[in-house]
Formats: C-alpha cells, structure tokens, sequence
C-alpha cells in the first residue's frame, strides 16, 4: 500500500498481550473473542510494565477505579506520582505501581484506546483486557472508564508529558550515581533541528523526509563501509537546519557526531499527525516540547534540571521536542519516526560517532563474526558453501545467504 502512495489508514483494533478486546460492545467485538485476564489478589502492590509496540497510533492506558503511580520509562526511574491515565506513544514504555485496594464486588477495565485522533470516529481501536481479583464478585460491565476529555485541545496531553520528571534521589544506575552529571552545565558542541512535514512525491513515489532528505538504505551497510574504506556509501552533509527552498530529495546523508560530544536534536513536527522519534544506542534527555515553530529563544524555556532520559519522544502536530545526548557510544545510530509508515518511507537519519584516538579498537567491539558483508563488500562474506556452519546458525543462515547478492540494507 505504501509503495503505491496510499496510506495504511485507520487500524483495525488494539491488541493487548495478542489478544482482542474484552466485550464491552457487541457490535464492535466478535462473540467470543478470547481477551486479556490479569489476576491479582487484594491488598497488594503489582508492578505493571506497559509498552506501546504498535506502528502508528498513540494509545492512552487506563485502569478503571484505580490509581497508576509511575515509577520507570525506559531504563529511567522517574519521580512516583499518580495518574489516573497516561498517554503512551508508538515506541514507548512505562513502568506502573497498582496497588489493589478496591472492592471486588466485580473484574476491573483495563483499557488502552487510541489517543490524539478523532475519538468518536476511532472508537472501534480500543483495546481492552480485565482485572480480575482472586476474591471478586462477578464480570466487569457499563461503560468503559472515560478517555481525557480533550479532544480538540492536546494542551492535556502535551503538560502530563512534561510532568514526567527523572528521580534524582533514586538509588540506581544512571549517568550520574554521585550526582554530579549536570546537562544543563554541560556546552552544546552541535545542534540540528530536523523538520518532519506530510509526506510528498520524490522521484514518482510517496516518501517522508527530514529537512527535506528522505533516506535511502544503501547496499553496503554504513558501519561496515567506514571500516573497510569504501567511498561512496554516504555524504556527511545533512543540514543543521532545514534548507528553505530547497526540493526535497532521496539521499543517504548523514549527521557526522563528535565524539563525546553534547548534541541538541529539536524534532519539529510539521505534520498534522502524532509522531514519536528513536534514537539508537542512547538515551537521550528531554528538556522540552511546546506549540509552534521552535526559535533560538525557545530554549530559554527547556527543563535543566530533572529532564527524563529515554529513548523515544513524542512529537505533537504542529509542535516540537527537544532532546540533549552525550556522544559517548562510538558507532552509527538510527535516528527514526517510530511510526513505521513514516520509517518506511524514509524519515529517518544517522549519526556517525567515530572515536579519532581509537586505532586498536579500543572503545567498539570487533566485528562480529557472522555479520552480514553486503553489497560492495559481498566478497568478506564468511558463511559460504564451503564453510563449516555450527548446527546452531544453519537455519538462520541458509535463509540470509539467499539474500547476500540483494542489497540487505543496515
């Protein structure tokens, strides 16, 4: 559908855990669907993780007549405060406390439905899982718990993901166990503020893009190109900021990092839909999102003292989000829209983090043994037919060595 320029339009429903939505409405659900069942006992505290795996819609997630207290998101503990509903992009993860101390008199919703969209004309992708009590009284039943009242007005939205604050007193691994790692003082040493819009027609077909490149996957894989000198693979010329009347292109450009450098990265969503944005290989501090076209003013406004680090932020229609990472992990990183559309039809970017000392390999593993040697450097290939295979790989590598004379990409 995407390569014939059509969009994949409106899902047809939510999943939790593989399984359909608990009947609620007949006329939405299949008679006997089989749903999700999460069994507790009274007077307990549960820990329950919630990670939004799909390809494009932003869920809220609710549990009826009980207290979320948020405790972690993605590999950060955040300061413990109550929410009665949180709204969980594409990609992202949350940790939660449920503590349950309700009357069992009958099973709980649990309810995750799609979020800054049309409620009433998406009432369909709802998906919804029971809580049951080991002492409860019957089936849960009336109308599911309420989404936030703001449809027309994502100001909701926008300020419960600004309340998301790291916990700087936890006791646990982060940048700074001795309390001594403070962004905010440390000097931005490169910053790029990558624009996202609807997607146009490059070349005949539909592609996304950022500061008007698309990205084109290459035959020879970027790390790979950089360790055996072949040319040609990439250009380190991606702008700093969005060229102003430039036609958008299909391009392997790519950001060229420094090495333990500070980088600002300033997604600004033209678009008119929810995006969220990954970046590998790091965790990356949010220190700001607002309405509007971002300006050198709008980081008079950014949070420079408990940002939550994380790895995947949201980016509100016609709004942005700044982010703050150290480039100390030596490689090349993804840069993407989590919104698999979007990522398949380009809007992504690298960057290139090379350590300049680094002669003997000293801070980046060697390469591993059954990586994949495409295009120009097809002939590095080590799983051939006249190579001994352990049983293990056989399987796997049978079906990739039918590929290696196809360009396999990253």
């Amino acid at each position: 559908m995407l390569d014939e320029g059509k969009e994949l339009g409106m899902p047809d429903g939510v999943l939790i855990n593989g399984k359909g939505p608990y009947r609620y409405n007949d006329s939405l659900v299949p008679a006997g669907i089989e749903h999700e069942t999460i069994d507790v006992h009274p007077g307990r505290t549960y820990r329950i993780r919630v990670h939004n795996v799909g390809t494009s819609t932003s869920l809220n997630f609710r549990i009826q007549g009980h207290n979320l207290l948020l405790v972690e998101t993605e590999g950060s503990y955040t300061t413990q405060q109550n929410y009665t509903s949180l709204d969980v992009h594409v990609g992202q993860s949350y940790s939660f406390l449920l503590t349950t101390d309700q009357n069992a008199s009958s099973d709980y919703y649990v309810v995750a439905s799609a979020r800054i969209v049309n409620e009433s004309l998406w009432q369909r992708v709802t998906g919804v899982a029971v809580l049951r009590y080991s002492n409860s009284g019957g089936a849960a039943s009336g109308p599911l718990p309420d989404p936030p009242q703001d449809q027309y007005d994502k100001t909701l939205s926008m300020n419960q993901a600004r309340s998301v604050r790291w916990n700087l007193s936890a006791g646990a691994a982060r940048p700074n166990p001795q309390g001594s790692f403070r962004y905010s003082s440390i000097n931005v040493t490169q910053a790029y503020l990558l624009r996202s819009t609807t997607p146009v027609e490059i070349g005949g077909r539909r592609r996304a893009a950022l500061n008007g490149l698309s990205f084109s996957p290459p035959e020879t894989p970027l790390r790979l190109a950089d360790a055996y000198g072949v040319e040609g693979a990439y250009t380190l010329d991606f702008p700093e900021r969005p060229p102003p009347d430039a036609a958008p292109r299909v391009a392997r450009s790519v950001i060229n990092g420094t090495y333990r450098g500070f980088m600002e990265l300033i997604f600004q969503n033209n678009d008119t839909r929810m995006q969220s944005y990954h970046v590998d290989g790091y965790a990356v501090f949010v220190v700001g999102m607002d309405y509007g076209e971002w300006t050198e003013a709008s980081r008079g406004a950014y949070n420079k003292g408990d940002s939550v680090a994380r790895s995947t932020v949201q980016v509100y229609p016609g709004a942005w989000t700044a982010v703050l990472v150290s480039l100390d992990n030596v490689g090349f990183w993804n840069v993407r829209s989590q919104n698999l559309d979007s990522w398949y039809l380009g809007q992504e970017v690298y960057v290139r983090v090379v350590n300049p000392e680094d002669g003997a390999n000293k801070t980046e593993m060697a390469v591993p043994r059954n990586a994949l040697y495409c295009g120009q450097l097809h002939k590095y290939q080590k799983y051939g037919p006249q190579t001994a295979i352990p049983r293990s790989r056989l399987l796997i590598t049978r079906r990739r060595r039918r590929h290696l004379r196809r360009p396999c990409g990253l």
